[in-house]
Parts: structure tokens; sequence; C-alpha cells
């Protein structure tokens, strides 16, 4: 979630909608049509869908429209905006949803104060370990649960922040309790979390998941990530992460040059993740669940989610 267009961006312009206003966007029990016939006779279309905030959408209406440009019907939804509904926009986001014929597959949801803007702040200030901003965000969480549970979803993924290396850093124990309280309340309510990728190295984040032991906590493996904050090879770190696996999100990366630094995130295709290996990885490790484009840089959006999709469809 990072450089010229972040999740905290799409927050301040997604301004977002009331529980009781939206009960909504329940899974449908088959996914719309495809809308073009390459989709229809490729199994990987039954599985892609877009990340809503990589629309950069202003209201339901606004990400209705921008979802038929790029002739995709499933999502990831961000729950802020719809919990939030500033200015209305995202009322009724159920019947709405419906009748567009859009599938959520599963919600996002964002912590207090999170700053991209280096490697050294989103470290400071990402997912749920800073003490000074846990309070909203556990509000926040517990509000996003119950909004997602009567949209009937029943994946949520964020970033839990980064993850201690050590058991013996004073900061483990904090993560584990907050990370318990946030598993127990979504499988109080039949729904899995999972956690983004890149933040810390695979086996890190494997050691801390088999540390944490909760059934209902996965990953969002997302490749581009692991490039980004330079946490290895994306499908050495798909194969480890593996057991764990509950969502995909499709972005492409260039590696940092620099050391600190992030790398540049790309359309997708022409940066460094190797697709065909990664899209043979899944088929090894037997995931065949959704597969989410992810496009947080650029001002062509639509365009570079469409292009992702089709370059998808071609492998």
């Amino acid at each position: 979630m990072i450089n010229d267009a972040t999740r905290r961006d799409f927050l301040k312009l997604s301004q977002a909608g009331a529980l009781g206003a939206a009960a909504g966007c329940r899974r449908q029990a088959q996914p719309a049509p495809a809308p073009v016939e390459q989709q229809a006779e490729n199994p990987l279309a039954r599985r892609l869908g877009v990340c809503s905030w990589s629309l950069q959408p202003e209201s339901a209406d606004d990400l209705f429209a921008k979802l038929a440009e790029t002739g995709l019907t499933r999502v990831q939804i961000a729950l802020d905006p719809i919990r939030e509904n500033a200015k209305g926009g995202w009322s009724d986001f159920t019947a709405r949803s419906a009748a567009h014929d859009i599938t959520c597959v599963s919600g996002m949801l964002g912590t207090v104060g999170e700053d991209y803007t280096t490697l050294e702040t989103i470290k400071a200030t990402g997912g749920v370990v800073p003490d000074a901003t846990w309070p909203q965000t556990w509000a926040n969480i517990q509000a996003d649960a119950d909004l997602a549970q009567a949209m009937g979803l029943k994946l949520v993924t964020f970033h839990a922040g980064f993850l201690p290396h050590e058991e013996s850093d004073p900061s483990f124990a904090k993560l584990v309790d907050r990370l318990h309280q946030i598993a127990e309340l979504f499988a109080g309510k039949q729904m899995a979390i999972a956690f983004e990728t890149g933040q810390e190295e695979a086996t890190t984040l494997a050691a801390f998941l088999t540390k944490l032991d909760r059934k209902n906590v996965g990953v969002n493996f997302d490749p581009a990530n692991m490039i980004l904050y330079d946490k290895g090879d994306p499908v050495a770190a798909l194969r480890t992460l593996a057991p764990w696996l509950r969502q995909c999100h499709l972005k492409d990366a260039t590696r940092t040059k620099t050391p600190g630094t992030w790398g540049a995130e790309v359309r997708l295709g022409t940066g460094e993740v190797d697709w065909k290996a990664f899209f043979a990885t899944l088929g090894d490790v037997g995931f065949t669940g959704d597969l989410c484009i992810e496009r947080e840089a650029g001002d062509q959006r639509v365009a570079d989610i469409r292009a992702a999709r089709e370059y998808v469809l071609s492998l």
C-alpha cells in the first residue's frame, strides 16, 4: 500500500458508509457472467477480482462505473469508507451492488495513522503495533467486523504491522495479544482474517503465524510487496506461506537499487514478478482461491487494471 497513491490516500478520497445503511454486498452463489468471451473460457476468470481502493472511488456509484470499465464484477471491498459514510455516498450498498451484479469476495480494513511516506514511517505507524493509535484502531476494527458480518463476508485482510523477528523483542508479546484479540473477534462471527505480506521475510511471518496458532488466521499473499519491501523472492515466499494462504493480490513491482527505500510499483506484467512461476506454484500448492488485482500507483488505474486482467488471462 505505497508510493504516490496509498491506501491512506484512498481513505481520504473515498468517504464511506454507515453500518445501518449498508448491510451489504453479500456473496452470491455464482459470480456474474464474465463480460468477454475470453474470460468465459478461462478458468482463472472465475477467480479474478479487483481491490476497490485501487480504483479510488468517491462513492459506490463511482466504484460501479469504474468496475464496468475494467470488465470485472468481483471485488475486495474497503470496509472503512462504507462504515464512515461521511457524505452518504455508500448508503444502501447491498442493494446497489446486487443491482450491478457485483460480488464482494472479501473485505479490507485500514489502521489509524498509517504513513507510507518511507519504510521508516510505515514501520513506526503501521498496523496494530503503535500504542498511541491502538484504542481507535481497535474500536474501528470492531465496527468493521460487524459490518463485514452484515455483508456476509468470510474474509477480511489488513496489514498487521512490522512483526518482531525474535520473541525476546518487547513488542512481540504485545502484538501476539492484540492479534489474538482480533482473531477471537472475527472467529466469533465465523470469519477469517489474513495479514498482508511483505513487511517481513516469509520465514519470519511463518514463524509468527505458527506461534499465533489461530485456525482463522492466514495470509493475503502479495508478490509485489515482497519486492517493494525487498524481503526476498516472491515465488519462494509463496511456497513458504502456502499453508496459511487465504487470498492473493496480483500486483507487480521492481526492486529498489537503494537499500532502505521503496521499490517501484508498476503495471502488472512489466515488473520483476515471475508470473508464470507464480501461477505454477499456486497450482503446485493447490490454491484455488480468489485473486484480486491491486494497483496503487499511477494515474491510469482503470486502464492498468484492465491491462492486468488481460495479461493474467493471456497466461
